[in-house]
């Protein structure tokens, strides 16, 4: 962490607080994840884990498994993203958890440069694969500013 400044940490942990608020959206009962693509400076795209447009807002099964057709936050601020004049190229994109392996594909692909998450996913194939791919990753847990 000692990498960062303070100023910029502020920053993390303000889109971090948003992506975690944007996660509120979210129908899924088991996970509520959100996600904020920042470049410039600027919000380009915001994302929470859901079903496809059109489809029964309900993420589970009636076992409580996840459907496999919901979207995770990351997919659906990326896909947002490619309907847009705009592009992930150099952006910074924030989650509430890390991405799982999948996603860290779309993550790489769209040309996402630097991955800001609170919450590690349990599964590290996908961080590691990003780190892997040159892309930086941070991970902050603590959204409080002073701390």
């Amino acid at each position: 962490m000692s990498s960062i400044d303070f100023k910029q940490l502020r920053y993390h942990r303000a889109y971090l607080r948003m992506a975690a608020s944007w996660s509120e959206l979210s129908h899924c009962n088991r996970k509520k994840v959100g996600a904020i693509i920042v470049k410039d400076e600027m919000i380009i795209s915001d994302g929470y884990n859901g079903t496809p447009s059109g489809f029964e807002n309900c993420c589970e099964d009636e076992n409580g498994n996840t459907q496999w057709y919901v979207l995770h936050a990351e997919a659906n601020a990326i896909l947002k993203v490619a309907k847009s004049t705009n592009n992930c190229k150099g952006a910074t994109l924030y989650l509430t958890l890390s991405p799982c392996k999948d996603c860290s594909k779309l993550v790489l692909q769209a040309g996402i440069s630097l991955v800001v998450f609170k919450d590690a996913y349990k599964d590290t194939e996908g961080i590691d694969f990003l780190k892997s791919a040159g892309v930086d990753v941070i991970q902050i847990e603590n959204l409080n500013d002073g701390e």
